[in-house]
């Protein structure tokens, strides 16, 4: 019986964890689609053409990092950068040539932003232990 209970709480902390990394996949999905939205200063007509290639920009890249799990690091940088190329023209249609640019400019802005975002927050845990533990 306590094993039943041991086994049933640790599927239902699973599955809250689970569900916690979905909205916060949802929740950076949105930050960056504001964000996207706002840099590239988008209008109606512009976003109309350009979110329906970003979302399918964006299942290839997916596809891709996930084929290349584990594999060769330099071959997925390569085919992610095929990826980024085959999009560009797509891009360029939904925007302009140099708009197309600046998306993939900003893309790589926001990345960083997070990049940094969730080190400065990995570094404050680290200090609030090291605090902790000292008292």
């Amino acid at each position: 019986m306590k094993y039943i209970f041991t086994l049933l709480f640790f599927i239902g902390s699973f599955q809250l964890i689970t569900q916690a990394q979905q909205r916060d996949g949802e929740r950076l999905e949105a930050l960056k689609v504001a964000y996207l939205t706002k840099k590239l200063n988008l209008n109606t007509e512009e976003a109309q053409k350009f979110w329906p290639v970003y979302n399918d920009y964006m299942a290839d890249l997916k596809k891709v990092r996930q084929e290349n799990r584990g594999g060769d690091e330099l071959k997925r940088e390569e085919k992610l950068l095929e990826v980024r190329k085959k999009y560009q023209a797509s891009f360029s249609k939904a925007l302009s040539p140099d708009r197309a640019n600046q998306f993939f400019k900003a893309e790589k802005e926001f990345y960083g932003y997070v990049q940094k975002e969730l080190q400065e927050r990995r570094q404050q845990r680290q200090d609030n232990r090291a605090r902790f533990r000292d008292n």
